[in-house]
């Protein structure tokens, strides 16, 4: 534990932090879910909402570094490759 009071508002900071980099992690998982789900439905309208939905979320948190750039770019073109299979 921290004994310092700075370290022990850091401890804080960064324990609130964790856990909105983990609700917006689980909220874009989700949005890439809703677009896989859309897919195998076969509705390429919600798909192709979900698709952009889930890519703009995926560049929000790179931009905040939650997730590396490579990774985004992997989910971006899984995603899309999903999607064009509908067409």
């Amino acid at each position: 534990m921290p004994q310092i009071k700075s370290q022990k508002k850091r401890a804080l900071t960064n324990e609130k932090s964790r856990l909105a980099n983990n609700a917006k992690k689980s909220a874009t998982r989700t949005a890439m879910k809703k677009v896989f789900a859309a897919v195998e439905a076969g509705d390429k309208e919600t798909a192709t909402l979900a698709f952009n939905t889930a890519n703009k979320q995926l560049d929000k948190l790179v931009a905040k570094n939650i997730y590396h750039r490579n990774y985004a770019a992997r989910q971006k073109a899984r995603l899309a490759k999903a999607v064009n299979t509908l067409n």
